[in-house]
């Protein structure tokens, strides 16, 4: 990890379903809370991460695509669009119960691209596990025009400015 603080992943296993009516800003909330908290009940000696993203373009929420054809009608949806990310951390202490959370919305201008462009994309990076099916820290760079936010790495799923600020705020030295 960029922080070099030493770490464990362990996948969470939850429903990420939005609930009736959430907002994508609170659905990321949510589910990075929810994250931490189920791991938290593995590992109630440890200081948990939870981190979630949802992706929107105009009222609609992106989520994971899971398989090809979503991913290519996602990408083909988002050229020429501006999408936003919303990217949430939470830290849990699951000694305490003490939890931080915070949100980075990551605001991302797509170039205008044909749907066999997005197509050749992903045959090269079959990013269907992510929201908004495209990789920024890889090659779906070269999907995109513009991108604006507070923390950069907020994009990639782990905004680590925020994350930073929860960690020395829990008493861990971050270098």
């Amino acid at each position: 990890m960029r922080l070099k603080v030493p770490f464990t992943i362990c996948a969470p296993g939850i429903d990420e379903t939005p609930l009736p009516e959430e907002l994508p800003r609170a659905t990321a909330l949510r589910l990075a809370e929810t994250k931490a908290r189920a791991v938290a009940a593995i590992h109630p000696e440890h200081v948990v991460i939870g981190s979630d993203q949802v992706a929107v373009l105009g009222q609609q929420a992106i989520g994971k695509p899971g398989h090809r054809q979503a991913a290519l009608d996602q990408l083909t949806a988002m050229a020429g669009h501006l999408v936003t990310f919303h990217t949430a951390v939470s830290l849990l202490d699951a000694r305490t119960g003490a939890c931080q959370i915070d949100e980075v919305p990551t605001r991302v201008w797509f170039r205008r691209y044909s749907r066999a462009q997005a197509a050749r994309y992903l045959e090269k990076e079959p990013a269907y596990d992510c929201a908004g099916s495209a990789k920024i820290e890889a090659l779906g760079i070269t999907l995109v025009e513009r991108v604006e936010s507070t923390d950069p790495t907020a994009l990639v799923g782990l905004p680590l400015i925020a994350l930073t600020t929860m960690l020395r705020n829990a008493g861990i030295e971050v270098p």
